[in-house]
């Protein structure tokens, strides 16, 4: 019988800690894990699949710049990915990928249950409008945030996520010049890939309300530009993203193998090790 295998693709990926997480669940669980990391650019995207098909694989995570890509070559989806419109887990179902989108559930369960924030009523913004974005939205929204403003360098993109999320009352597309007319926050998410290119544009601290979290999708380098500025301009909590990735990956080995591994001990052996990581998921 041909052996089971599990991926992380994206472009660049050969930092991601995925298959240092999904290694260490498996230990826990005690079951044999075969988790690698597939450097895939969007074009070379489907036959990268193709051939991780032919050895055995059965289950990846999906990162960027892949989300939405992925969730084009799926026969079947969750609800929360299709409202997403982006994957981030694919399962094998026979001769089809299956899609879910983890990274929504993973945020909010790191955000509630390991930092202890109340979501409910916070007035939030959302910068960015691509994968990572179209991933939280929907489970922000469902947790209980107040309205949600979206922010993105391109207008199309912010328009096309808030007609996607299908609350026009609640969800507002607006764009970077608008930020210094939007007023406070009780929530800021960083969504965008902007730091890895040296891009992090200048936010106000105009923005930043007296109870404000400031939470980065991104975790190590890629996660200090935004952070740093979070600290500077006085938000009360300041998250990165080294959480939600333990999480939605614990979400997406329950879709695998059936159990959902304890996290927490995997987050700390990470955290220890802060000072080397790299930013790949």
């Amino acid at each position: 019988m041909m052996s089971k295998h599990f991926a992380v693709f994206g472009h660049p990926v050969a930092h991601s800690l995925s298959p240092k997480i999904h290694a260490a669940f498996g230990r826990q669980t005690g079951i044999p894990v075969d988790y690698r990391a597939i450097d895939a650019e969007p074009g070379q995207f489907t036959h990268a699949l193709s051939d991780f098909i032919a050895m055995g694989g059965v289950g990846a995570n999906v990162t960027l710049p892949l989300k939405q890509v992925a969730f084009t070559l799926c026969d079947d989806l969750t609800e929360r990915a299709r409202r997403a419109g982006a994957v981030n887990t694919l399962v094998r179902n026979g001769d089809t990928w299956h899609g879910d989108n983890t990274d929504g559930a993973g945020l909010v369960r790191d955000l509630t249950d390991r930092h202890a924030l109340d979501l409910r009523s916070r007035r939030t913004l959302l910068l960015g409008a691509g994968g990572g974005a179209r991933g939280v939205a929907p489970a922000l929204l469902d947790a209980g945030i107040g309205d949600l403003y979206i922010v993105n360098r391109t207008a199309q993109r912010s328009d096309a996520l808030a007609d996607a999320l299908g609350e026009p009352g609640r969800v507002h597309p607006r764009y970077l010049n608008d930020l210094l007319s939007l007023g406070e926050f009780d929530l800021i998410v960083n969504a965008t890939s902007a730091a890895r290119d040296g891009q992090m544009p200048q936010l106000p601290r105009s923005i930043v309300g007296p109870r404000c979290a400031a939470v980065d999708l991104n975790y190590g380098e890629a996660a200090i530009p935004f952070l740093a500025w979070a600290r500077a301009a006085g938000c009360r909590d300041v998250v990165d993203g080294l959480g939600m990735l333990v999480e939605q990956a614990a979400e997406s080995f329950a879709r695998w193998h059936g159990v959902r591994p304890e996290t927490d001990a995997v987050y700390e052996m990470l955290r220890s090790h802060h000072d080397a990581l790299v930013t790949a998921d």
